[in-house]
């Protein structure tokens, strides 16, 4: 900021030397003071309602579900970031972004309110820098296509860095029971919220269209046509078909399940309880489902599915785990998923692991092929930087071993059906779940173990992003989890089945395989990226036009030189 200069300077005289000279910078610094108090003071409501649109986000999540909302506050910080400079617009960005991740990310608390508050703020930076952006490409014709491009820019290096990125709290994750949701099938997540965005961006245009311009018909023509595009975007998805019968092109089109919740004895942090008590709770689960069949009562699965953790010992090392586990598989007579932690490759590693287990009558009984979750979580199952933090921070003490990740894509024969196995917080990432419905996945597997955020929004926050899951990829999900929510969700997203938390559930349920790719298997990243790209190409144009525009009233403005003889020169 360029001040005026001081009166006191410009007037010259006044005292002795000695006294103007102390008394110049006193006021110079006073008059500093009080214009920055005034430029606070004067941003104040701005960054008031950039909260309040952050709210907003927060509450267009699951649990609440409120979708519209995303597009009031997507609509809200393009308002507020309109045509301001990138600085005014970063602090704008962050004080959206630290109160929605804030409050949408909550349930970290369990982990603890430093780990909470430090993500929060952090991902907050991501929504600071892309505000900046929004402000530059305010300048450009068509900005709001833009700006949606930019949203998408933001959420593809936040879903990478750092340490892998962490992709809670997409737009599109808020959208996965919307009109935008049937776009997933077109373009995956990132088309979702391209969508999103682009709606919210063209509402904020109506409205200021209607500001300048609401007495004069090409004002309110621009309005309206805003409005149009926004609605356009919003409808557009309820043309894309969402197929959901099964097909035979790679077997049968059909399989029966089970799906296993057999509860833990608490919620929080130590949600295992004494060794073998988890296993024990899904093994006398899946022989009470046992008794069903035989006494006629339900249908004979072809298979079941046990949740992440649902051998709380190693059952390879551990000879009454693996007895106990043979004894369900022999019982229910059908092959089981079984979720456990396993020794690594060496003391210090642990791998966590989808195990196929077979009947004893089977040709290869016991366990066999095995998926190894590829993502593990940054300091809850691993601890980057060991050596150095855990001297600070003696919580990461309680990671005592760091989890291996597995190099394969989770396609696993269970059964009469070829699935896609991920697990837990791998289903939040595009590039897994792609993976596993590129190599060959005809209904997808989420086994996850949410018992440690039993009591907060996390589980309906990931069950929301598996319905997403279903819709872009055209397949039946199994959420499998230790003490909810368990699910089955039908390809076009709707659910079928799920069940409470805290409790020992069974779902039985007839899924369809499925063999088709939808167009965004098949586009795979291309659509993120080629969005992202658009959107920093953006801001480098408005970067360069603003330049040039500077530059030319540079050479506009007359410059004052010395007065001789009433002429200025």
């Amino acid at each position: 900021m360029v001040l005026p200069l001081d009166p006191g300077l410009r007037a010259g005289g006044g005292g002795s030397a000695d006294a103007g000279a102390d008394a110049v910078p006193a006021r110079a610094a006073g008059s500093w003071l009080s214009r920055r108090r005034a430029v606070v003071r004067a941003g104040l409501p701005r960054t008031g309602l950039a909260v309040v649109c952050g709210v907003l986000l927060a509450l267009s999540f699951p649990p609440y579900g409120a979708w519209p909302l995303s597009l009031v506050a997507v609509a809200g910080l393009s308002l507020l970031t309109y045509r301001r400079t990138p600085r005014q617009a970063a602090w704008t960005g962050f004080a959206f972004g630290a109160p929605f991740l804030i409050w949408l990310l909550a349930w970290l608390t369990v982990i603890g309110a430093d780990a909470w508050l430090l993500l929060a703020v952090f991902e907050s930076l991501f929504l600071a820098l892309m505000a900046a952006g929004l402000a530059v490409v305010s300048r450009l014709p068509g900005w709001p296509v833009w700006t949606a491009c930019l949203w998408v820019a933001q959420e593809w290096a936040r879903d990478r860095v750092p340490l892998g990125g962490f992709p809670w709290g997409r737009l599109a994750f808020a959208n996965t029971s919307s009109p935008f949701t049937p776009l997933a099938a077109l373009g995956g997540a990132p088309l979702v919220t391209f969508a999103v965005a682009l709606g919210g961006a063209l509402l904020a245009a109506a409205a200021l269209a209607l500001r300048t311009g609401a007495r004069t018909r090409s004002g309110r023509a621009k309005a309206l046509g805003a409005v149009a595009f926004a609605l356009a975007a919003g409808l557009v998805g309820y043309a894309v078909p969402l197929p959901t019968a099964g097909t035979t092109a790679g077997g049968p089109a059909q399989a029966d399940v089970a799906i296993i919740q057999g509860n833990v004895p608490h919620a929080g942090m130590d949600f295992l309880g004494r060794p073998m008590q988890v296993l024990q709770n899904h093994v006398r689960a899946t022989d009470a489902l046992a008794a069903r069949v035989a006494a006629g009562k339900a249908e004979q699965p072809q298979l079941v599915i046990w949740p992440e953790n649902s051998s709380d010992v190693d059952p390879y090392t551990t000879p009454e785990a693996y007895n106990a586990i043979q004894q369900a598989v022999d019982t229910i007579k059908a092959p089981i998923l079984v979720g456990a932690l396993v020794d690594g490759p060496d003391p210090q590693h642990v791998q966590n692991e989808g195990i196929v287990w077979a009947p004893s009558n089977s040709a290869t009984p016991g366990p066999g092929a095995h998926y190894t979750k590829q993502h593990p979580v940054p300091f809850g199952e691993y601890v980057p930087f060991r050596a150095v933090l855990s001297k600070y921070i003696t919580r990461l003490q309680r990671v005592a071993r760091d989890f291996a990740p597995g190099t394969r894509t989770g396609i696993l024969q269970v059964g009469p059906a070829r699935i896609g196995d991920v697990i837990c917080f791998e289903v939040a990432y595009d590039g897994i779940v792609t993976d596993a419905v590129d190599k060959g996945g005809r209904v997808l597997v989420v086994q996850t173990n949410n018992a440690t955020y039993e009591h907060t929004d996390q589980p309906d926050q990931q069950f929301a992003m598996s319905r997403l899951r279903a819709v872009e990829h055209g397949r039946a999900v199994l959420i499998a989890a230790t003490s909810g929510i368990s699910a089955v969700i039908e390809p076009d997203g709707s659910v079928q089945q799920r069940t409470k938390l805290a409790t020992a559930a069974e779902i039985e349920s007839t899924v369809p395989l499925r063999d088709p790719l939808t167009l965004a298997d098949r586009v795979g990243a291309a659509p993120e990226w080629t969005l992202a790209v658009l959107g920093l190409l953006a801001v480098a144009a408005g970067v360069a036009t603003a330049g040039r525009r500077r530059a030319d009233e540079r050479e506009t403005t007359p410059t004052k030189g010395p007065v001789r003889d009433g002429q200025q020169h």
